[in-house]
């Protein structure tokens, strides 16, 4: 048997949270997300959990397991050991258990415009792009925005309206796409006090990411476009 310590706190009714054990059979292949069903069909129907894919793609099941933040669906229970203590994505509202509220975290999303932006509005013929083109943003159009580099970092933590590395990783996905041509008002979204500036680089987000992302390369490269922009004169300075 697996040992699950499950976070539980209901805002609506609780005051203070508790952790929850539970004993799950300790299957061959049984993942952390299974544990959960486990529970939730034969032992507490009331924990609140987010899943979907169960394949490592939707991200919606990040949590923090024993220690890192993880996928639900792709962690094996048994390199984890007998016990298995679970916690919800952290610098975000608690909805209930390890659901959070997720409305801040797209918010940022939403404010570096996640989408090709040209000069040319609508675009009057096909985007190409080569592949040396296409390989510069290889990595990075690899996120699946499951929300642990944001639930690792210590700048969000203390800064709620941090763009945070998930925002600034997507904003480098537009600002190195070729098919992107209006770097002015890319630079000019995440050149502020609450942006690309603001990360102290400390590496968290490199440590956790599920798809092996790097945001911590993304924005220093994104740093030095800023500054190098600045120079040239983008800003009239």
């Amino acid at each position: 048997m697996a040992t699950f310590h499950i976070f539980r706190f209901d805002p609506t009714k609780d005051k203070t949270i508790r952790f929850d054990r539970f004993e799950v059979p300790d299957k061959k292949g049984l993942t952390v997300l299974d544990g959960l069903y486990y529970i939730l069909e034969n032992l507490d129907g009331s924990l609140a959990f987010r899943s979907s894919c169960r394949a490592g793609v939707c991200g919606s099941c990040a949590m923090h397991i024993n220690g890192q933040y993880r996928l639900s669906c792709t962690t094996s229970v048994k390199p984890l050991g007998k016990n298995v203590t679970i916690r919800p994505l952290a610098h975000l509202p608690v909805l209930k258990d390890l659901v959070v509220d997720l409305t801040n975290f797209f918010r940022h999303y939403e404010k570096i415009k996640p989408y090709l932006i040209t000069n040319d509005q609508p675009p009057k013929k096909e985007f190409i792009q080569q592949p040396a083109q296409r390989k510069k943003i290889e990595s990075l159009i690899d996120c699946i925005l499951c929300g642990a580099c944001y639930g690792s970092c210590p700048v969000a933590a203390g800064e709620p309206n941090y763009l945070g590395p998930h925002a600034l990783l997507k904003a480098a996905r537009f600002i190195f796409d070729s098919r992107d041509t209006n770097d002015r008002e890319r630079i000019n979204l995440i050149n502020h006090n609450l942006g690309v500036f603001r990360c102290h680089t400390i590496f968290n987000c490199q440590q956790v990411c599920p798809k092996k992302i790097d945001p911590s390369e993304a924005i220093a490269r994104m740093k030095m476009k800023t500054v190098w922009s600045k120079l040239r004169g983008f800003f009239g300075s």
